[in-house]
Formats: C-alpha cells, structure tokens, sequence
C-alpha cells in the first residue's frame, strides 16, 4: 500500500492513495488553517469506523442476512496531552434489514473487533480501548 500526502498551503495537504483517490487535509483557523478539509485525525477515526463497518457488512452478506444499511458512529476521545493520541474509541452500529438475526449481528459485530478490522486491532494494540455495541432497525 502507497500513498502520498503533498502540501498545498500552510496546514493543508491533499493525500493520495495508490489507488487514485483523493482527500484534503486541514486544520483549524486557531492552527493556521482554513478548515478546507477534515483533520487527521478525523481521518484516523473514519479509517476504524469504515474498516470494521466493512466487515460487518460483508460477514452479515455472508451469512445471508437481508441487510439493507449499515452505519456507525464513532466516538474518539483523546487525551489531554501531547501527542493527543486516542484514549478510547467506541463504534455504535446501526444495521437495518429485513428479518435480520440478533445474533448473527451481534456476531459480525464481535468478529470484526476480535479478528478482522485491522484499524481497531491495531488500535487496541497501541492501548486505545475499542468498544462496539449495535442496533437492528427492522426495515
């Protein structure tokens, strides 16, 4: 995996991934910035969110379940210091469908925290407490 992440003024950058996609990086006024883009560490916490959506997803396809949406709220707090790392960061999912299984949610919720999302295992290994909890939206 390769990415590139160029300067374009003050604190502002744009990255590439290797794929070919694009996203502006910036910070806030109080930081130089022009709040032209989402902040890195933003970008950090939509990665988890994303990665373990996907599993979810992709397990609940698996499975067999009617899912129809899936979102997830991701809370990360950080710590008052510098580096302002993550402290804790908890995903909230909301799964709708039709029929869905509690426990097959409950499941592919569990397997992409414990197994398969190598944005919150990673996390966890650097000492950030990762929570997940969910709800089914009958839809």
């Amino acid at each position: 995996m390769n990415v590139r992440v160029k300067w374009v003024e003050n604190v502002m950058f744009v990255g590439e991934s290797g794929t070919g996609h694009a996203i502006v990086l910036d910070g806030a006024p109080e930081s130089g910035g022009r709040n032209m883009g989402m902040r890195p560490m933003e970008l950090m916490a939509m990665g988890v969110g994303s990665c373990s959506s996907y599993d979810v997803v992709t397990i609940l396809k698996k499975a067999r379940q009617a899912v129809t949406s899936c979102e997830a709220d991701v809370e990360a707090k950080r710590v008052d210091t510098t580096p302002s790392v993550f402290e804790s960061i908890h995903l909230h999912f909301r799964v709708a469908g039709k029929g869905l299984s509690e426990k097959q949610v409950a499941r592919a919720v569990e397997l992409s925290a414990d197994k398969y999302c190598s944005a919150s295992i990673m996390m966890k290994n650097a000492g950030v407490k990762v929570t997940h909890d969910f709800e089914i939206i009958e839809a």
